[in-house]
């Protein structure tokens, strides 16, 4: 009885570690192309108001990218 409940455990911890892992890698994703297309919006031209704007929403970007995309 006790090795069936530890495999079963082990069996649900590996599981949960691959859904982990997705979701990363999807939520690194998404911040990667958030990244781009405001270096892509950069790349047209903008005033100094967007600017600011632009460059406060890439500091936030790449700090969750560095949290998320290791």
């Amino acid at each position: 009885m006790k090795s069936i409940t530890w495999m079963l455990l082990v069996v649900c911890l590996s599981l949960s570690a691959e859904v982990v892992g997705k979701v990363d890698k999807t939520a690194c994703a998404e911040v990667k192309e958030k990244i781009r297309t405001i270096e892509s919006r950069m790349r047209t031209g903008y005033t100094r108001a967007q600017g600011e704007r632009y460059e406060e929403r890439l500091r936030e970007l790449k700090a969750k990218r560095y949290k998320l995309c290791r």
